[in-house]
């Protein structure tokens, strides 16, 4: 069974930090604006990817705020996933210049020290850690 844990307060700045660079695209993702909608045929995963993508970020941004732990682990994959696809198919500049890239960076960076931070109440991060 996971433990509970007292988090320390300034966790709550990479929480936000992660939350709310995942957050802002998902308008966009949802509504099909224009560059989300580019981004995945270039992936050759449109609709499909775009809307479950956008799925499991909104599962990640409320679980950074409810979970922390959790949440920092499955934004860190889905971020991951986002800079894999920048550094293959998409490239690192997006739409005229490289904010997306970047952003995903610090959110990776941010939700990587959420879920260490909090690792004891992730038991598959628990397991494999300790």
């Amino acid at each position: 069974m996971p433990e509970t844990t007292v988090l320390p307060n300034w966790l709550w700045i990479p929480r936000l930090i992660a939350a709310v660079i995942i957050g802002q695209t998902l308008y966009f993702k949802f509504t099909g604006a224009e560059l989300p909608v580019q981004i995945f045929e270039t992936l050759g995963a449109e609709p499909e990817g775009r809307i479950g993508s956008a799925v499991l970020e909104l599962i990640a941004v409320v679980l950074l705020i409810v979970r922390p732990g959790l949440g920092g682990a499955l934004a860190a994959v889905l971020m991951v996933g986002a800079i894999g696809a920048h550094l293959g198919p998409l490239g690192v500049e997006v739409g005229g210049d490289s904010t997306l890239f970047i952003m995903a960076l610090v959110a990776l960076v941010s939700s990587c020290l959420v879920a260490w931070v909090d690792r004891k109440t992730v038991p598959l991060l628990c397991k494999t850690l300790s």
